[in-house]
């Protein structure tokens, strides 16, 4: 164990290298582009030992100012291309067209259904459209996080 200690120190560059790639590796599973930018920073930080490669100081200095930069002046430039890219729909927006059925009354202005196995906030399309509980319905859009659903067993009318 003394000697993998001693290598490590000795190829601080090699730790930097395997942190970045388990950070990047774990943005697979989160796709929000934090991770991915952090593993930027330890990349860099990863360079630097390999140029100064006794200067820990300056490797996470290195690091933590990657880390920094990409995370708050590159990542939400990436994040405004994606989220304008041409057929990107959020998971808020893949919502319409779902079917579902009411936990509670609905009215034009409130009630409470069950989509996908989620409980959300819903009214009426249509406000002299009551919905009862337990009546199966299809979302029509979104009012914020509010769903506007409609009933599927009468005309969608308007």
């Amino acid at each position: 164990m003394n000697e993998f200690v001693t290598w490590v120190r000795e190829h601080l560059w090699a730790a930097w290298g395997v942190l970045a790639l388990g950070l990047a590796a774990a943005e697979l599973f989160t796709l929000d582009l934090t991770l991915l930018m952090l593993a930027s920073g330890a990349a860099m930080g990863g360079v630097t030992a390999l140029i100064f490669p006794g200067l820990v100081w300056l490797q996470v200095l290195v690091a933590i100012v990657t880390a920094f930069c990409t995370l708050f002046l590159l990542r939400p430039t990436l994040l405004a291309k994606v989220r304008n890219a041409p057929g990107y729909r959020s998971s808020l927006d893949k919502l319409v067209g779902s079917a579902g059925f009411a936990t509670a009354a609905i009215t034009g202005s409130a009630g409470e259904v069950k989509v996908d196995g989620q409980v959300w906030e819903a009214r009426s399309y249509d406000p002299s459209v009551p919905i009862s509980a337990g009546e199966a319905i299809e979302v029509f859009g979104l009012d914020g996080i509010t769903l506007i659903v409609y009933p599927t067993s009468k005309p969608l009318s308007r």
